[in-house]
């Protein structure tokens, strides 16, 4: 398959960047953007292709785009190959619209790849059994730890093993909020700081209280362990009630805190939970620094493999995007 045609469904900051790779080319992806949606700011379709550069100078100018077009209706009915499913995650609505929008798509015959979380936290096994049935694809390199080959390690790299347990550290925000309570901030400072790095959202609810950390979590046990986990299910307990004095006094008995993230099979199904955790310096968890992540996968023939994630930014969230599309034109 040559000459991709995408559908974005959404243009934010993994958006802009994505469109920006696009237009300057990337090795062994040829594509047309015949479309791009947005929540707020307008929609533009165009059978006969958006060249990326013109969309990127339409937003950047104008804020936004020309026509006002439900997002949904242009997923069941513009001709295109692929959906990019790029919108912000959901939690309040359990991961939607971007299910519907990724359901519509496979249902129609047409690819998804999303770099959103939300349809593999609540809905992977009912989007992976319509994607076989209808001989398409749907894949999210990019929903958990940005560009991070961490479904594709499992999906290519490490077939047939079985992985009993895994665990890590997988929202950035909280580990830099920590970072920065460590050296005497208090947690209305260190979030402000954090905001203003770009890594923390306006609204840093979902980070705080764990439920980023908790969708992550039961995105990735669904898809490496065969999970059919929800969120909600996820024991969770975020940082809100954490200050400067704790971390304070966990580096006098020599450990560090950090926001754990834990799943592990349990009987015939799999239990999970987020919280903060006192570790041991010597812990793989408790070097970690900034904006960095880790994920560990305990297995039974190999023990423990682990990916390292430094200094996440938005060039890696796009490459997900870009292998994932990589992968529908040369597959393995």
């Amino acid at each position: 398959m040559t000459g991709l045609r995408l559908l974005l469904a959404g243009f934010g900051h993994v958006g802009r960047r994505l469109a920006e790779l696009l237009d300057r080319g990337f090795p062994g992806v040829e594509a047309t953007v015949v479309g791009v949606t947005t929540g707020s700011h307008g929609a533009w379709a165009d059978p006969a292709g958006l060249p990326p550069g013109r969309i990127l100078e339409l937003y950047r100018t104008r804020g936004g785009f020309p026509q006002r077009l439900d997002t949904l209706e242009i997923v069941r009915s513009l001709d295109y190959d692929v959906l990019v499913e790029l919108s912000p995650l959901a939690i309040a609505a359990r991961g939607e619209p971007a299910i519907a929008h990724v359901r519509a798509a496979l249902a129609r015959g047409r690819h998804a790849v999303s770099a959103n979380k939300g349809p593999v936290a609540w809905a992977y096994r009912e989007l992976s059994g319509l994607a076989r049935e209808r001989g398409v694809r749907f894949l999210f390199e990019s929903a958990v730890m940005d560009g991070a080959p961490v479904f594709n390690l499992r999906r290519h790299c490490l077939r047939g093993l079985g992985i009993q347990a895994l665990d890590g550290v997988l929202n950035s925000t909280t580990n830099v909020v920590l970072g920065r309570m460590e050296q005497g901030a208090g947690l209305e400072q260190a979030v402000a700081e954090a905001q203003a790095m770009g890594i923390a959202e306006a609204d840093p609810a979902a980070d705080l209280d764990g439920w980023d950390a908790a969708v992550k979590l039961a995105a990735l046990a669904n898809v490496l362990m065969d999970a059919e986990l929800a969120p909600e299910a996820v024991l969770r307990q975020g940082i809100r009630h954490l200050g400067p004095g704790d971390l304070a006094a966990a580096g006098r008995r020599g450990r560090r805190i950090k926001l754990v993230c834990e799943a592990a099979r349990d009987g015939g199904g799999v239990s999970a939970r987020v919280e903060p955790r006192e570790l041991d310096p010597a812990h793989p968890f408790a070097r970690l620094e900034g904006a960095d992540s880790i994920l560990r996968l305990h297995t039974d023939l190999m023990g423990r493999i682990s990916i390292l994630e430094e200094s996440p930014g938005l060039d890696g969230t796009a490459y997900g995007v870009l292998g994932d599309l990589l992968t529908l034109v040369s597959p393995y």
